[in-house]
C-alpha cells in the first residue's frame, strides 16, 4: 500500500516537473502543492475554492491595496469604473426590509414605465423581497442585468387598492461620479467628484462648462470622501488647469519605469481662484490631483491631511473572469512628493485614521509633525510641503466632535434619521412639492414640523435608540437633528446637488473653501 502512494506521488510530482523544466523554484512549490492537495486529499477537495484562498494569502504578504476579486465582484467593479450597468433606473433605499424608490433616472426605464418616487417595490421576477431581510447586494443583483433583458416588478403605491405590475426592459443606466454642481452666488461655483471613472473627465468638463456659462470665475473643488479610481481621469481633470506640458504625476517601480503624466494643453480653467478641498478619505486619484494644484501653486488646498495612498494598481484579468490588481509601481506629485503612507505593519495600516483621531490630528493641526526629510517645495512660490502619508492642507479645518449628542450619533448609525425622513416623505411629498417651487424656496421657507419630529421618535423607539440624558439631551440634539432632516428632504425631492447644497450651508470646510475662494489677492494666501 505504501509503495503503491509512493509511486504516485512520485508520477504526480514527475508530470509536473515534466511541465515545467525551466519554472522558478517558488512556482514550482505551488504547483507541486496544488497537484498533491488535488491527488491526495483525504475528500474531494473545492480547487476553485483552495485556489482563491491560496491568491488572497499570496497578496496579503505584498501590501493593502493588491487585491483579488471574484468573476461577480469584479463585474461589479468594473460597472462602477466604467459608469455604466444595465439596470432600471432608480435610486432607492430599504425602509422596514422594503425597497421604497427615492427617484427614478430622467428617461429611464423607470420612468418611462410610470414608477414613481415613493413607490414599494415588493417582488422581481415573483420572487419576494419585501419584509424577507434580503441584502441590499442581493436586491441589486436582481434588479441589475444585460441590456435588452426584461424584469417583472410588482409594486405598492399609497393611494392604489391593489400590487401594480410593471414589465420593465433593462437599458444602460449612468452612475455619475460628478454628482453636484452649482453657483454658489454670480461669481463663484462648486463642483464635488465622488470618484474617478472612465466617463468623470467628460462629466467633469460638461459641469465646469455649465457653470462657465453662468459667470463662474472661481472654483470650489470638493474631493472629500473621494477613494480614487482612475489615474488617467484624474491627470484629464488636473488638465483643465494648468499649462501644457506642467507635469501632473509621475509614475516609478521596479519592472516599471519613470512614466510622465503632463498637462496636454486646452485647459477649460487656466485661470481664476481654485480651492480644494480633501479629507482624510481623500486617497489615490484625489491625492494625484490635489497634490499637482499645491506643487504648482494653481489653488489652495483646505481640509485635512488625505489618506495617504500612493500605490498603483494594474489590474491582470484571469480566465475564469476574476482579477487581480497588482501594485507595479508608486507614483510622485510633480515636486517629487510619494504620498504612500507606510504599510509594513497591515494592523497598523488599516487602523491609521483611528490613530489619527485619538492622537487629536483631525481637531488640531499642531498634532500632526513630519521629519526634516520630507520636506519639499512647490514649483512656483517655494512654500514648504511634506511628503510620507498624504496631503498636507494649506489650510487646516478641524473635525467638529463638539456638535452632535451621543442620541444624534446613535439615531445616525441605526440609520433612523434617514428611515423616519422617507417615512415623513411618504405622508408629505405631495403637500411639499406643491408648497416650494424649487429647491431655493424650500431652503429657504422650509421648518422641520412636530409631525415629523414625532415620526422620528417613534423610528427611535422601534431603533431601540433613546438618548440616555432624557429630554434635556433630545433638545441638545435638535439643532444639528434639523438640519440633517431637511437635508435628507432636499435629497430625496430633488437631486444631490441641491442636498449638498443644503447641506453646504452649514460645513465649516465649505465655509472656510468659500471665504477663501473669494478673496482678491489669492495668490498671497498660498504663501501663508
Amino acid at each position: 500500500m505504501k509503495k503503491t502512494i509512493l509511486l504516485s506521488v512520485i508520477a504526480v510530482l514527475a508530470a509536473v516537473v515534466a511541465r515545467a523544466q525551466d519554472m522558478p523554484d517558488h512556482l514550482l512549490k505551488l504547483m507541486y502543492t496544488g497537484n498533491i492537495i488535488s491527488n491526495f486529499y483525504v475528500d474531494s477537495p473545492d480547487n476553485d475554492k483552495v485556489t482563491e484562498a491560496g491568491v488572497k494569502a499570496m497578496l496579503k504578504e505584498l501590501d493593502p491595496h493588491s487585491t483579488y476579486s471574484d468573476p461577480k465582484e469584479t463585474k461589479t467593479l468594473l460597472e462602477q469604473m466604467q459608469g455604466s450597468f444595465g439596470g432600471i433606473g432608480i435610486q432607492f433605499n430599504i425602509v422596514s426590509d422594503t425597497l421604497y424608490v427615492i427617484q427614478t433616472t430622467k428617461g429611464g426605464p423607470s420612468e418611462r414605465a410610470g414608477i414613481l418616487a415613493g413607490d414599494r417595490v415588493v417582488t422581481v421576477n415573483d420572487t419576494t423581497i419585501a419584509g424577507v431581510k434580503m441584502e441590499r447586494a442581493d436586491i441589486m443583483s436582481r434588479l441589475r442585468g444585460e441590456k435588452g433583458s426584461v424584469v417583472k416588478l410588482n409594486v405598492v403605491r399609497r393611494g392604489a387598492d391593489r400590487l401594480l405590475e410593471f414589465n420593465l426592459v433593462r437599458d444602460d443606466i449612468a452612475t455619475e461620479t460628478v454628482d453636484a454642481a452649482y453657483m454658489i452666488d454670480n461669481k463663484n461655483g462648486y463642483i464635488r467628484i465622488t470618484s474617478f471613472g472612465a466617463k468623470t473627465p467628460v462629466e467633469f468638463n460638461t459641469k465646469l462648462d455649465s457653470l462657465k456659462a453662468l459667470g463662474m470665475r472661481n472654483l470650489i473643488l470638493d474631493l472629500q470622501n473621494n477613494g480614487g479610481g482612475f489615474l488617467g481621469a484624474a491627470v484629464d481633470i488636473v488638465n483643465q488647469f494648468l499649462p501644457k506640458e506642467s507635469l501632473v504625476v509621475y509614475t516609478e517601480g521596479r519592472t516599471a519605469g519613470r512614466q510622465d503624466y503632463k498637462a496636454y494643453g486646452g485647459g477649460r480653467f487656466l485661470e481664476g481662484n481654485v480651492v480644494v478641498m480633501i479629507d482624510e478619505t481623500s486617497a489615490s486619484a484625489s491625492e494625484i490631483l490635489a497634490g499637482a494644484i499645491q506643487d504648482w501653486d494653481r489653488g489652495i488646498v483646505v481640509g485635512r491631511r488625505s489618506f495617504g495612498k500612493g500605490l498603483v494598481q494594474r489590474p491582470f484579468q484571469l480566465p475564469d473572469g476574476s482579477m487581480l490588481r497588482l501594485t507595479i509601481a508608486r507614483y510622485y506629485t510633480p515636486s517629487g512628493r510619494c504620498i504612500q503612507k507606510p504599510y509594513n505593519d497591515s494592523i497598523k495600516y488599516e487602523d491609521d485614521l483611528m490613530k489619527r483621531y485619538n492622537s487629536g490630528e483631525m481637531t488640531s493641526a499642531d498634532s500632526i509633525h513630519f521629519a526634516d526629510s520630507l520636506k519639499t517645495s512647490t514649483l512656483r512660490l517655494g512654500r514648504t510641503v511634506y511628503g510620507g502619508g498624504g496631503i498636507m492642507p494649506d489650510y487646516f479645518v478641524p473635525m467638529d466632535t463638539t456638535k452632535y449628542t451621543a442620541y444624534h450619533r446613535a439615531l445616525a448609525s441605526k440609520g433612523s434619521i434617514v428611515q423616519a425622513s422617507l417615512r415623513y416623505l411618504d405622508e408629505k411629498r405631495g403637500e411639499i412639492l406643491a408648497t416650494y417651487n424649487s429647491i431655493e424656496e424650500f431652503d429657504s421657507a422650509f421648518v422641520v414640523d412636530e409631525r415629523y419630529m414625532a415620526i422620528l421618535r417613534e423610528q427611535a423607539l422601534r431603533d431601540s435608540v433613546e438618548p440616555k440624558g432624557g429630554e434635556e439631551e433630545f433638545e441638545r440634539s435638535l439643532p444639528e437633528l434639523k438640519k440633517q432632516m431637511k437635508m435628507y428632504i432636499a435629497r430625496d425631492l430633488w437631486d444631490m446637488s441641491d442636498f449638498i447644497m443644503v447641506f453646504n450651508k452649514y460645513d465649516d470646510m465649505f465655509n472656510k473653501a468659500y471665504e477663501l475662494v473669494k478673496e482678491k489677492k489669492f495668490e498671497k494666501l498660498m504663501i501663508k
